[in-house]
This record gives structure tokens, sequence and C-alpha cells, in this order.
């Protein structure tokens, strides 16, 4: 490993997919069910990359080819040595729902006073978390870094990569119960970042006032732990839409001030935050009021977001465009059912589903369904809304994003 961040440190940068490969990089060449990056190593050769890692040996001609046994594990053991040879603060930041704007928001509070790496978009699973450890300069100061499960195990070999020294869960809700199991199975796949921290002598920032974080923080004595309530929000402002993100605000804020960035710094890094990636963003039209959460959706965001439209003042201008909730396994018929429930038990004047989940769930309630975004984008063609705030929530894979182009 020692020969091999040798070359890494007079490249610039990984690459991963042989069309994105810049100038001097070293290319892995990752292998999927779909794809065989060996197949592309020459290619990336081509574009400009100074070295391919390779673990088909009928590739590996020439001197820039570096074959090994598994790119991927060396992908994730090169990210650990650069972690270490870094010795420099790692936040590690994962849970059920609020995980990226949470990052968001504590990146842009830490960089009030440190000079500060972390996550971009959504890569973090086990090829995006060390792609993320391995962007990080010598320059850098503080690294944030975003871990996603969808099975247990996962979150704890995330952690043994990044290494990190701090850590905190947003909460424990039902998602990805078809790889977790049950919403016990998420509590112990979240809880693995617990465990590591306690084990390596880390910091939990954990939500006080949230019973299954404290039962879990409770459970492990060994683990330094510190606590913040809503109260460490208040008084700062922001452009994030529903109540459910106080908590991520709170987070940030509360992870700011015991980093000694000062109470003003503070709130202009969460006032000055506006999202732009389809979590919680507010987007105003020339016919409506969006609101676009639609880049993941579970129970517990579906029913955070539906009733926190319904709180909102004006009842007759209101709508919802709800997708389907993917990877519930055998609980996706209950769950889906529990959303019309809510709905039922709020003030929303126009609602639209989207998808067979929903299809199937709202069968003689009479409420308008459609089986895919482009159905529905043909509806609002010939019935348009206008004046209201319209809710747009679903699972990534449902592109709700198209369903309301005209709106």
């Amino acid at each position: 490993m020692t020969d091999l961040y040798r070359i890494f440190e007079n490249t610039r940068g990984v690459a991963t997919d042989s069309r994105r490969v810049r100038e001097g990089s070293l290319f892995f060449a990752l292998r999927g069910e779909n794809f065989d990056g060996n197949r592309f190593a020459a290619e990336a050769l081509a574009a400009g990359a100074a070295y391919a890692v390779v673990d088909d040996p009928g590739v590996a001609r020439g001197d820039k080819y570096i074959l090994v046994e598994n790119t991927l594990t060396t992908l994730q053991h090169l990210a650990t040595y650069h972690r270490r040879v870094l010795a420099i603060p790692v936040l590690a930041i994962t849970g059920t729902n609020g995980k990226t704007t949470t990052k968001e928001l504590v990146t842009r509070v830490l960089s009030g006073r440190y000079r500060v790496a972390a996550t971009e978009g959504n890569l973090n699973n086990h090829i995006g978390v060390p792609l993320t450890i391995l962007s990080v300069n010598r320059g850098t100061e503080f690294a944030v870094v975003e871990m996603g499960a969808s099975a247990r195990g996962e979150i704890g070999m995330l952690c043994s990569i990044a290494q990190p020294d701090f850590g905190i869960i947003t909460n424990i809700g039902r998602a990805h119960l078809e790889g977790f199991g049950s919403e016990e199975g998420v509590r112990q796949a979240k809880g693995e970042l617990y465990d590591y921290l306690a084990s390596h002598n880390g910091l939990a920032f954990y939500r006080k006032d949230d019973p299954v974080l404290e039962e879990m923080v409770g459970e492990r004595p060994r683990m330094l732990a510190k606590g913040y309530t809503s109260d460490n929000a208040e008084g700062l402002r922001s452009n994030l839409y529903g109540s459910y993100n106080i908590s991520n605000i709170a987070a940030a804020a509360a992870i700011g001030e015991y980093f000694g960035v000062v109470k003003k710094k503070i709130a202009e890094a969460v006032e000055n935050y506006s999202p732009d990636n389809r979590r919680s963003q507010v987007l105003k039209t020339a016919k409506n009021t969006l609101i676009m959460d639609c880049y993941n959706a579970n129970p517990s965001s579906m029913k955070a977001a539906i009733e926190s439209l319904s709180s909102m003042s004006d009842s007759l201008t209101k709508a919802a465009v709800l997708g389907d909730m993917l990877e519930l396994g055998k609980y996706s018929q209950d769950e889906h059912m529990a959303v019309l429930s809510t709905l039922a038990a709020e003030h929303i004047r126009e609602v639209y589903l989207v998808g067979s989940n929903f299809i199937s769930a709202a069968d003689g309630t009479g409420i308008k369904v459609f089986r895919d975004a482009e159905a529905l984008r043909r509806h609002f063609e010939n019935f348009p809304l206008k004046g209201y705030t319209v809710l747009v929530k679903g699972s990534r894979g449902m592109a709700l994003e198209k369903a309301v182009e005209n709106l």
C-alpha cells in the first residue's frame, strides 16, 4: 500500500469513471453487477489518466497499469491509509432522514472557522466514502463524511474506512426495511456508528429530546456523548422548509458551538444555506410554490412532510404530489396505506399519487392516481394548478420532478 500511496500522492485525484478522467488522475477499474471497469482502463489512460488500477491480468499490458487482487478493496484500503496520513478530525453523519441536509449545514457552519472538506452530493456508500476521503487534501483541517446504508454491517464497514473521531445519528426511522428487516434492524445498523465511536474513544452528538437516540447512547456507557435539543436552533433563520428541519439546524449549531465557531458565524451559515438538491428546496414559479423534497422518501420523512404542509395556514391552496416509497419489502403495502391515513387526518386540498404501490393502496378511495411521473405530467398539461403550494415527495426512482415541469 505504501508504494501505491506514493503514486496516489503524485497524481491529480482518483477517478472511477473513464468518461470523467482528469489529466494526471489515478483510475480505478471497479466492477459492478452490470459493468466491468477493466474494459475501460485503456480508454481512461488515453483520456489522460496517469495510471490505471485493474484486477484483470488480461488488460494489464504496460507500466501504466497497476494490477491488484481487487480494485474496490484496494480503493478502500488506500482511503484508510490516506485518512491516517491526514490526521485531522473526521465527523461521520448517518441516520434515516436529514443526513445530507445536516451534512450541508454542518459543513457551512464549521467553515466559519476551519478549512472543511465534505461528502459531495450523495457519495455516501462503500465507493463514495473512500472517494470522499481520497478527495481531502493536505490543507484541510476538518472532514465531514456522510454515511448511508441499506443493510446491517455497512455503517461499521464505512467507519473502518473513514475512522471518524466524532459522529451524529440524525434519527432512527422506517427506511430501507427490505434490507434492514425491521425498524429494530435500522436501529442496530445506524447504531454501528455509536459502536465504533465507543470502541475508539470517539464522541457522539445526539438529540436529547429524541428518546430512541437517548436510549441508544445510554446503552453505550463507554461512549463520550454531547447532547443538544431543538433549543440550539432558537433564533436562527433559514431557507429550509418544514419543522422537521429544526433538528438538522440544531445539530449544526451544536456542533459549531462545540468546535468554537462564534454564534454570528453559525447564524450566517444557516441563514445563507439554500438547498438546491431537491431536499426541502422551495421553488417559486410564475404559477405555484413548489416544495421539492423528492430526492428520497421513506415512511418517516413522508409523514413529517405531509404534516408540515398541513400545518401551513391557508388550507385552500395546498397540494401534494406523492410518489411510491421504494425498498420497503414486505412492509410496502402497510406503509403506503399508513400514508393515506396521514393524508386523511390532514388538510390538503389536492392529492396526486404516483406509482403502483400507491395505486394499490388508494384503490376505492377516489384519490387521483397515476402510473408514473409522465402520466401525471400530461394530466397537469390539461388540468394545471395555479396559486398552490405543492409538496413534491417520493423516492428518487420515481423522478417526480418530471411530473411538475409545468407547475
